[in-house]
């Protein structure tokens, strides 16, 4: 008899993804849902729905018995529910965590408890690595969440160990990407525009994980008795630096060359906070908060997936290179750079040519004057390159870099002209 499979959270980049590999396998497959979740890619016929109220315990589990002829129950149920940022930090506690809660009663309430269940956690419920010697993180680990994503996450796997009577099975996998993502995404684009944006000058190591290769892995995890009750680290079993990262990218896109930026940490704390203001202001999710910096912030993201290899013969068909080449027909040109943006970039490049009038007019008594101004054009360079290559697809970035150079032109003019003394 065919399995019977929910996937909560279905209508997510990695849901629609678990829902197609469960097809694929030729379950009875479910897609758990609010009203309003968008099903573009959920477009299979064969694909049942059901319609959940996370909020209310009570009338979830209403909607569970609705769903099923009575007597029946799902095989498995795959978690895959949660949010990854949020405008009101407050909503990763609701959504990740009170939502699992409420998902668990409804399913007692309903007697739909099902024989396995997996959780779709996060390497971030794990935290920092090793940031010198670059060991591992392994399953293992004890973890030490220092974002409210990764806190929200570890407080949803620590509600289920409290659960016997739930037959879980925790994923915690590293950056996934692949076709519908967007964050990695904006990395590859702005490659393919020949930059290279990070964070930070110390060594980093990432690892990545694609997600048709995270679905696959859930179905071959659920169908051994071996991860009842264990937490698994989901990741390519190897890493890569940021230098062979971009290397990577930049040959399947056939970019000869590609210039790697890196803004100081300090940069980047205070671009995270100008964002995540203006989010809230805005009522709306920021890509690039706080939390998000101290995740660029992290140094080791080296993972051991040996226990997944062991216990259901986990194996990453799709390494980053081969992954990379599939990407490439999302990559297509890109939409040009409005007149009105390219004209405000050049307006503020053009203050930079009454250098020779500044460097005259340099008190010589402070040194260090003459020292900025000569950095001051090659700064105002580049932040004027990387705010045309950004517009397209971080447009907030942009105008942050230039927001940032009339700040600088300001900053030179004051230093030049004002009667500052030793």
């Amino acid at each position: 008899m065919k399995k019977k499979v929910l996937i909560i959270g279905a209508g997510g980049f990695i849901g629609g993804f678990i829902a197609d590999e469960s097809l694929r396998r030729g379950f009875d497959t479910w897609a758990g849902v609010r009203p309003s979740t968008s099903r573009e890619f959920l477009a299979d016929d064969s694909l049942k729905f059901v319609s959940l109220d996370y909020e209310d315990a009570d009338k979830m589990a209403c909607q569970l018995r609705d769903a099923l002829p009575e007597g029946e129950k799902w095989d498995w149920i795959v978690y895959n529910l949660g949010a990854t940022k949020c405008a009101n930090f407050a909503d990763f506690n609701r959504i990740n965590y009170i939502y699992l809660q409420n998902t668990v009663s409804a399913l007692r309430k309903s007697g739909m408890l099902p024989e396995r269940f997996l959780f779709m956690s996060s390497l971030s419920a794990v935290g920092p690595g090793d940031e010198k010697n670059y060991s591992p993180l392994t399953s293992s680990s004890i973890p030490q969440p220092n974002t409210r994503y990764g806190v929200s996450k570890i407080k949803a796997e620590t509600f289920l160990e409290t659960c016997p009577d739930v037959a879980w099975t925790v994923f915690r996998p590293t950056g996934v990407y692949g076709p519908h993502e967007k964050d990695y995404l904006m990395m590859i684009k702005c490659i393919d525009g020949h930059c290279d944006f990070g964070v930070g000058y110390r060594r980093q190591m990432l690892t990545f994980i694609y997600v048709r290769d995270l679905a696959s892995a859930v179905f071959d995890a659920l169908a051994v008795p071996e991860t009842l009750r264990r937490k698994y680290i989901i990741s390519e079993p190897r890493a890569y630096t940021q230098s062979e990262f971009r290397k990577i990218v930049a040959r399947a896109l056939g970019r000869r060359f590609v210039i790697p930026v890196r803004l100081p940490l300090w940069a980047a704390y205070i671009a995270s906070v100008v964002s995540e203001k203006y989010g809230v202001a805005k009522m709306k999710a920021s890509t690039l908060n706080r939390d998000k910096f101290k995740i660029m912030k992290q140094r080791n993201w080296n993972c051991d997936v040996s226990d997944a290899v062991r216990d259901f013969n986990f194996t990453a068909r799709y390494p980053l290179e081969k992954s990379i080449q599939e990407r490439r027909r999302v990559v297509s040109s890109l939409e040009k750079v409005p007149r009105l943006v390219v004209a405000a970039i050049l307006l503020l490049v053009l203050p930079v040519f009454q250098m020779p009038g500044l460097l005259a007019a340099a008190p010589a008594a402070i040194p260090f004057v003459r020292v900025l101004l000569w950095v001051y054009p090659f700064y105002i360079a580049v932040a004027a390159y990387l705010a045309y290559v950004c517009y397209r697809t971080r447009p907030l970035v942009s105008w942050i870099l230039m927001a940032l150079m009339l700040l600088t032109h300001l900053a030179m003019w004051h230093l030049v002209y004002s009667d500052l003394k030793m």
